[in-house]
C-alpha cells in the first residue's frame, strides 16, 4: 500500500515550469510546479495525451541525467563510457515511462507548499502536504530542489513520509547488479525489459 502510494505521488513534481527569465524562491517554484500539475491533469486530454505531455514536461524540469548517475551509486566508479552511454538512455526512457501512466491517473492533486529550507548554495529543501480526502491519506512531502542555477531550478529528489525516493531507487540498483555478480549489463537489461511491458 505504501508503495503504491509513493509511486503514484513520485510523479506529482514532474510537471512543467514556467519559463523564468529571473531568479525565482525554490518554494515559489513547487507551489507553480503542483498548481500547474492539478491544470494539466485537469484538462480535457486523453490518457496518452496525458501522458505524452507529461513526459515533454519532465524533460524540461527535472535533473533525469543527474538521478541516473547518484542510482548508480559506487558503480559510476566501475561503469565503462560504453555502458554509461546505454544506461543513460534506457534510465530515461524508465523514467518517464514508470512515472507519467502513473501520473494521467492521478487526477486533481492539492499540495499546500509550506516552508523551504535553504541546506547550501545549491540545495533547498521545500516542504509541503498532499492534502488527504476520503480517497487518500495526507501525506508529507518534501522537495530537494537544486538551486546553482537560480534561473534553471530543478527537482532531484522527492522525499515521502521521510523516505528518500532516490535513495531507495539507488538501493534498489544496487541490488540487482550485486545480486548478479556485480554486472551493470544485468542492470541495463532489467530498465529495458521494463520499458517493453
Amino acid at each position: 500500500m505504501k508503495k503504491n502510494i509513493i509511486l503514484l505521488i513520485v510523479s506529482i513534481f514532474f510537471i512543467l515550469k514556467p519559463n523564468y527569465s529571473l531568479a525565482i524562491e525554490a518554494d515559489v517554484f513547487i507551489q507553480s510546479t503542483v498548481n500547474r500539475a492539478t491544470q494539466t491533469l485537469s484538462g480535457n486530454f486523453t490518457k496518452d495525451e496525458r501522458i505524452q505531455q507529461l513526459k515533454n514536461i519532465a524533460i524540461e524540469t527535472v535533473d533525469i541525467d543527474g538521478i541516473s548517475l547518484y542510482s548508480l551509486g559506487k558503480y559510476r566508479k566501475t561503469i565503462t563510457d560504453d555502458q554509461l552511454l546505454r544506461y543513460k538512455k534506457v534510465f530515461k526512457d524508465y523514467f518517464l515511462k514508470s512515472f507519467s501512466s502513473r501520473l494521467a491517473e492521478y487526477a486533481n492533486p492539492e499540495i499546500d507548499v509550506y516552508s523551504k529550507k535553504k541546506i547550501n548554495d545549491k540545495y533547498t529543501i521545500v516542504s509541503s502536504k498532499l492534502i488527504g480526502t476520503d480517497k487518500r491519506p495526507e501525506v508529507n512531502i518534501d522537495w530537494r530542489v537544486y538551486t546553482n542555477d537560480p534561473k534553471n531550478l530543478l527537482i532531484r529528489d522527492l522525499i515521502i513520509e521521510g523516505l528518500s525516493l532516490a535513495r531507495t531507487q539507488k538501493e534498489e540498483f544496487s541490488s540487482i547488479i550485486s545480486s548478479n555478480d556485480e554486472d551493470i549489463e544485468a542492470l541495463i537489461k532489467s530498465l529495458s525489459n521494463f520499458l517493453k511491458k
